[in-house]
């Protein structure tokens, strides 16, 4: 019975979570629904696949479609001012918002900081720390994250056109 609860609880509150946004969004079993928060300020695509996400702050976060993330994405939109009136930091809290392109995959363990963009068909290695624009797709790691790599343009636009997404 208690099985059959739980079970009716995560489907109730995955519900909830996602009524306003699009489409075909996972959420993990391995999920705590307590760790995605989608508020008035964020705004979540179609066929979008979390497997385990924190937003903290009041920040605006826009996610595109077809977007995927591995455990522990975390991602900062408000902060202390550290310009202020007092130290180390003053009572003013700022946001800086985060826009995630279509087509995204961002890896395990990745930090995204506001004021950041990942562009469109973008992927996020593993334990990066993104604190600056990455271009569509670059393939980005390290701290700060910065692009490596590039995808196969052609063929990226080829799979999209047919598509053929996960």
């Amino acid at each position: 019975m208690k099985k059959i609860l739980r079970n009716l609880r995560r489907k109730i509150l995955t519900y909830i979570a996602f009524y306003r946004s699009g489409k075909n969004k996972e959420v993990f079993k391995s999920i705590i629904l307590g760790w995605v928060k989608l508020n008035k300020n964020t705004k979540v695509g179609q066929n979008v696949s979390f497997n385990g996400c924190t937003i903290y702050g009041n920040g605006k976060v826009e996610i595109g479609d077809n977007f995927h993330s591995a455990k522990g994405l975390i991602m900062l939109t408000t902060y202390h001012n550290h310009n202020g009136n007092k130290i180390p930091y003053d009572e003013t809290v700022i946001h800086k918002d985060i826009k995630i392109g279509d087509n995204v995959w961002i890896g395990m363990n990745v930090i995204v900081l506001g004021g950041a963009t990942i562009g469109e068909g973008a992927i996020v290695q593993a334990g990066s720390v993104v604190s600056k624009s990455i271009p569509p797709l670059a393939i980005a790691g390290g701290n700060p994250a910065t692009p490596f790599k590039n995808r196969d343009e052609k063929r990226y636009f080829e799979l999209k056109a047919e598509k053929k997404f996960q």
